[in-house]
């Protein structure tokens, strides 16, 4: 028969026994899918130890499809669930001591830092960062995790590049909160009745995230592009003497002003306010009114066009289809210019160095978006936590690694799976204090 087994680290597998097989010998099984010694381990089965090793699995009344849990016994090197201890600051937020790590261009003094091990650059691996200054420092003196970091997490990449430590060490607390409260509401669903319709959801989702997880892999490895950003497409213009940039978008139907722009322009006097309405597209916008013919100049040329004048419009101007199609232009994408048919002028699209401010990639959400802005983060990065820490139902077994299991077992106490843990020691080879910087600048996963 078949069992689910749900490991000490939280692993899920699939094993084939049979149903005369006595509990002494399925923990003997059981500890090579494990890492837990076999007398260092208790089975759980409906919410009930199971204690007498002599017994069979049907004496026991398990049956073919059930799922037994792994809880190890004091002293077993295995990663416990999330624990809340006190911090001293009333938070009740996990106590991670990360005090030992050695800091490029830090010396022990400065950076709390403990004895050195032999000079090698490698801390022992029970004194890791705990103080957020110290996170802050690790991060910013690591090219490669701060990059991850501002693609991944912007508001704990925005807070520590701003330069206060309070806001950052209050962003990085409030996510580690997070993330532990999310932690050991799954372990405590998944601890429960495996036949639970709610556990069974919790499962689903996690082998789905796992499935989108590894699509995105794929996807980095053979069509990296495809994670790249694009600027949008605009032109330097000048409308009544005011040198404007426009934004070319032939999705649009009409070519619209923004009020801050007419003003701006002296144009707000031919506004006729008979065609006021409402904008209605990705959001919905108020028109005041519409200038019915305004010359624009592009490159050499002036060109005829109209304008409808909206409200609440952060862009200047957007050239739409209809000023498009009347001139005959052609959006060139190859030579990144934009050719205008009843003219025969050239026009090259913006870099993103001359870009106005809100069309920057990477830009900070204007202060009425900063709302929406954070909760979309914060959607994203649960979807990210659930699937980086949860696994759901596999034949696999745990990957083979030699690194030491202290080191392992220490990196897996803050809530990384040892997948996670073992490819990022292998790839600091070996470093604790290099893979912790690692997996924390991805613990966050905000996907693209």
């Amino acid at each position: 028969m078949k069992l689910t087994v749900m490991t000490a680290n939280d692993d899920i597998v699939t094993v084939d026994v049979t149903e005369d097989m006595e509990l002494e010998n399925f923990k003997a099984l059981l500890e090579f899918e494990s890492g837990v010694p076999a007398n260092q381990m208790t089975l759980i089965w409906n919410m009930v130890p199971l204690t007498e090793n002599k017994k069979s699995l049907k004496d026991y009344g398990i049956k073919d499809g059930d799922m037994v849990v792994i809880q190890p016994s004091t002293g077993a090197p295995s990663r416990a669930p999330p624990q809340m201890p006190s911090t001293g600051t009333g938070t009740g937020l996990p106590a991670i001591d990360f005090g030992g790590i050695s800091m490029p261009g830090l010396n022990a003094s400065s950076s709390g830092a403990g004895p050195s091990s032999g000079g090698s650059g490698r801390s022992s691996s029970s004194n890791l960062p705990d103080d957020p200054a110290t996170v802050r420092q690790m991060l910013l003196n690591s090219p490669h995790d701060l990059a991850l970091l501002k693609e991944r997490n912007p508001p704990l990449a925005e807070a520590l590049l701003s330069g206060d430590l309070e806001k950052f060490s209050d962003v990085l607390k409030k996510q580690q909160q997070d993330r532990s409260d999310r932690e050991t509401q799954r372990i405590r669903m998944l601890n429960a009745d495996p036949f639970d319709d709610a556990v069974q959801a919790q499962i689903a989702e996690e082998i789905r995230m796992k499935n989108v997880e590894s699509n995105m892999e794929t996807a980095m490895e053979y069509s990296p592009e495809s994670f790249g950003q694009v600027i949008m497409l605009y032109i330097d213009c000048v409308v009544n003497g005011h040198p404007v940039k426009a934004f070319v978008d032939s999705g649009a139907q009409m070519t619209i002003m923004s009020k801050a722009c007419a003003e701006r322009c002296n144009i707000m006097r031919l506004v006729d306010r008979r065609w006021a309405g409402i904008a209605k597209g990705v959001g919905v916008q108020k028109i005041i009114g519409r200038v019915h013919l305004c010359q624009i100049k592009i490159g050499p040329d002036y060109l005829g066009t109209s304008f409808s004048i909206l409200e609440e419009q952060p862009m200047d101007m957007l050239l739409g289809l209809d000023m498009l199609k009347r001139h005959q232009c052609t959006i060139d994408l190859k030579t990144n210019k934009l050719l205008i048919g009843t003219t025969g002028s050239v026009t090259s699209f913006l870099p993103e160095g001359e870009l106005p401010e809100h069309a920057r990639l990477n830009r900070t959400p204007p202060d009425e978006d900063k709302e929406l802005a954070q909760a979309l983060s914060n959607s994203a990065q649960d979807a990210g936590a659930a699937g980086s820490s949860g696994a759901g139902p596999s034949s696999q077994s745990a990957p083979s690694h030699n690194f030491p299991p202290a080191d392992v077992a220490k990196l897996q106490g803050y809530g990384f799976s040892l997948e996670q843990v073992v490819a990022e020691l292998t790839k600091a080879q070996g470093n604790v204090d290099q893979a912790l910087a690692s997996l924390f600048a991805q613990s966050f996963q905000v996907p693209s």
